[in-house]
């Protein structure tokens, strides 16, 4: 084999498993509760943990955690707490160790107005987490940032 071939090959296998991931991400995030928390996100991890064969004790999570890798956690978590409202046209980034929810038009050239928001917030679980009062947010050119009711712990 020719050491494109295995490049094509190695880079081929990392698509497909991080597509695999991806989707598994998509399909199960909703499942663990309280939604837009650390502990739905804890919950997930120990779940995928769970599904890789290891046990549940704290020597197998942190061996989980480390396998896993900085990066590739990083990337999880990002999916895990991002939403893309296709029909409002916005994207929502609400990971709970952020100071911040962050909205912005999912196309470049449209400003997203406060009833959409309001909706977009109704729609994915947000509304009990952060203010509907468009006087606590903050705009940014087109991203609107709105601060968590009560700062969630990481």
């Amino acid at each position: 084999m020719s050491s494109m071939e295995q490049i094509s090959r190695t880079s081929i296998q990392a698509k497909a498993f991080e597509f695999a991931l991806m989707e598994l991400i998509y399909s199960k995030r909703d499942s663990f509760q309280p939604l837009w928390s650390v502990d739905s996100w804890v919950k997930f991890l120990i779940w995928l943990s769970l599904n890789c064969g290891l046990s549940g004790d704290k020597e197998s999570l942190e061996l989980f955690a480390k396998a896993m890798g900085s990066p590739l956690t990083s990337r999880m978590r990002k999916i895990f707490f991002e939403r893309a409202l296709e029909d409002l046209s916005i994207h929502v980034m609400a990971d709970p160790a952020e100071a911040q929810v962050l909205l912005m038009p999912i196309a470049l050239d449209k400003e997203i107005n406060d009833m959409d928001i309001v909706q977009a917030l109704k729609t994915i679980g947000l509304s009990e987490k952060v203010s509907l009062s468009s006087t606590k947010w903050e705009r940014h050119d087109s991203i609107v940032s709105i601060p968590w009711n009560v700062k969630n712990d990481i």
